[in-house]
């Protein structure tokens, strides 16, 4: 298991020439991701997001700041511009996560088979539905700067976001993956001190603006 930091921003066309001129490319794909909640936001609300891409499924679940910052209440700029999210992606262990907040219990006590992906009547068990589908077109480049991938996403409601982004395994400190962040980001002249709306925020407030301004009152957006 592996978090995901990230740091959103605007690609504008100064930045894509940067990102030309120092990176290298390394694809172009498209895909289409589909979410899942409850019609009572049971796992959005607790900013968890579970997604279907390319028939495989992924749990991002909030993880928190490590280190004395957060015990003092606070973060450096470079944490606060950035999101951690730990990524499960074994179905069986994605479900027994989604039972422990629907507090589903098997009544007869037995172990369940594992499920395969293309099974999906585990949904309608949990009451799932979906409220989000959308398609994106993603170019990816790498810097000499290991273990630091950069995405420019292309959706297809018309939002275009970038994406700077260090995997960490679970447990381990976050800082350096932050400074590596922080180190990409001026490289690509990027002076920003507010933090980007991703992917999913845009697409909420344009389509479901009463689930958006939900998550927005339980400060999840």
């Amino acid at each position: 298991m592996s978090v995901e930091v990230e740091r959103k921003f605007v690609c504008n066309a100064d930045t894509l020439k940067t990102l030309e001129e120092i990176g290298v490319c390394v694809g172009r794909r498209e895909f289409r991701d589909q979410y899942f909640d409850t019609p009572e936001f049971d796992l959005t609300l607790r900013d968890m997001w579970l997604r279907k891409r390319k028939a495989c499924w992924e749990l991002k679940c909030p993880t928190t700041v490590n280190g004395t910052d957060e015990a003092s209440g606070g973060q450096s700029k470079a944490a606060a511009l950035c999101s951690r999210y730990r990524e499960i992606t074994n179905l069986p262990e994605i479900q027994q996560r989604v039972r422990e907040v629907m507090k589903v219990i098997r009544e007869d006590g037995e172990t369940e088979a594992s499920p395969s992906q293309e099974d999906e009547s585990w949904l309608s068990e949990m009451n799932l539905v979906r409220f989000a589908d959308f398609t994106t077109v993603r170019q990816s480049f790498t810097l000499e700067e290991n273990g630091v991938q950069i995405d420019l996403d292309q959706a297809d409601f018309g939002y275009q976001v970038g994406e700077i982004e260090v995997l960490v395994p679970d447990g381990a400190d976050a800082q350096s993956a932050l400074e590596k962040i922080e180190r990409t980001a001026g490289k690509l002249g990027l002076t920003g001190d507010q933090r980007v709306d991703g992917k999913m925020n845009v697409y909420l407030q344009r389509n479901h603006p009463e689930h958006h301004a939900k998550l927005r009152r339980e400060h999840v957006l």
